[in-house]
């Protein structure tokens, strides 16, 4: 099997695995509450009415900012060999800016700080990404799939929990989510100690070598890359629509409802991803639950696209929404497979992150092309058809490792 290791000789320490988890955790609650409640309610008091158009060209910068942070910061890691003083040193540098936020004044002022923050951000996320290679074995990977599922709903929990009334101020909230990352994500950098993996450490570097197994697997990430690709712009589109969307079908449809929805959509999903993330390892089929949730992502959204009342459209929105979870979190760590030299994973692991920010990118502009003209159905049958595309080109990379 080209994507699969056949021999694997050593474990890695469920310590080190759980304590990994709650880092990547940590990772998303450094950015998912600041900039999904704490940032726009702050734009939104300052520049009242102009706040979407602040907040519009803040996104932009930043997912630029993050792309390039991500490439430089993986890069940088591979090179000393040594990720921990990378993600220390993002550790503290993003969460101490983080607090500083408060006192922005004006949106030059804004732009600048956030990009800054999404460097010092990368800085941890691109060495802390690349280190799960550098230590989870092939048949662990499901497992830690399965684990990484916990760093979204924890991210939106987060958001829950430092906005609860009376808990905190609005500036004391930054502080708050500044403390709970360095709570999540120091324990593995103090305790972690990982086992060595010799087989993940075999590093001849791919410019000198003519190994086809090399070939294979620059074939298998690329086709790994389009799929998450073509996925995640449908995620970004609902991420950011849903609510929208939701009112066209039901006018008195409310945030609360769509929050609920989507709490309950990400819960379920995280047990739904440790379980098939285990049968992965067991089986020793990685691709294969890729493939089927990718198809389930598009049947999800078909059914959206034909939704005519307010129960079909929930039911198409969990059916897109608790596929499309297990999907994102499992392909995060079976990328891991593909990657074709450990010498340069870190910033292999960069090019792959643009999945996660182009989206942003792209999704504006394609939901205002459709969406006035021909509405969100024609918006959701598009959407179906990438992620259908993306179920084969995964297929075809199962039906690869089955064929070796």
């Amino acid at each position: 099997m080209p994507i699969a290791e056949n021999t694997i000789t050593v474990q890695q320490s469920r310590r080190f695995l759980y304590l990994y988890a709650l880092a990547a955790s940590g990772g998303a609650v450094a950015y998912i509450p600041f900039l999904t409640i704490l940032l726009p309610n702050q734009a939104t008091a300052i520049w009242g009415k102009d706040a979407l158009s602040v907040l519009a060209q803040t996104a932009f910068a930043g997912a630029i900012a993050a792309s390039l942070a991500n490439i430089l910061f993986g890069w940088a890691s591979d090179k000393t060999g040594n990720r921990s003083p990378w993600i220390w040193t993002g550790l503290i540098l993003s969460s101490a800016l983080l607090p500083a936020m408060q006192w922005v004044t004006s949106p030059v002022m804004l732009i600048v700080m956030i990009v800054i923050w999404q460097v010092f951000l990368n800085m941890m996320l691109a060495p802390l990404t690349a280190w799960a290679g550098d230590t989870v074995p092939d048949s662990q990977k499901g497992l830690l799939g399965g684990l990484l599922s916990f760093a979204p709903a924890l991210g939106a929990l987060s958001g829950a929990l430092i906005t609860l009334p009376g808990l905190a101020e609005p500036a004391e909230r930054l502080y708050l989510v500044a403390f709970l990352v360095v709570l999540m994500v120091a324990p593995v950098l103090i305790l972690g100690r990982p086992l060595f993996m010799h087989q993940l450490a075999d590093a001849e570097p791919e410019a000198k070598t003519q190994n086809p197994q090399v070939l294979i697997r620059r074939s298998a990430m690329l086709r790994m890359w389009s799929a998450r690709l073509l996925v995640q712009i449908a995620e970004a589109s609902l991420f950011a629509f849903l609510l929208l969307w939701f009112r066209s079908v039901a006018p008195g449809f409310g945030e609360n409802d769509t929050a609920a929805i989507f709490a309950a959509v990400l819960g379920a999903s995280v047990v739904a991803t440790l379980v098939i993330g285990r049968w992965s390892d067991r089986a020793d089929r990685p691709i294969l639950p890729l493939c089927i949730s990718a198809a389930i992502v598009a049947l999800g959204l078909l059914v959206m696209s034909a939704a005519s009342g307010l129960a079909m459209a929930i039911t198409g929105y969990i059916i897109f929404g608790f596929a499309s979870s297990i999907f994102l979190a499992l392909h995060s760590s079976q990328t891991l497979r593909v990657l074709p030299a450990p010498a340069s994973r870190g910033r292999d692991l960069g090019f792959f992150n643009l999945t996660n920010t182009v989206p942003s990118l792209i999704m504006p502009w394609l939901t205002l092309a459709l969406v006035p003209v021909y509405g969100f159905d024609a918006l959701f049958i598009l959407l179906a058809g990438l992620a259908a595309i993306a179920a084969i080109l995964l297929f075809t990379l199962d039906q690869a490792g089955d064929q070796a």
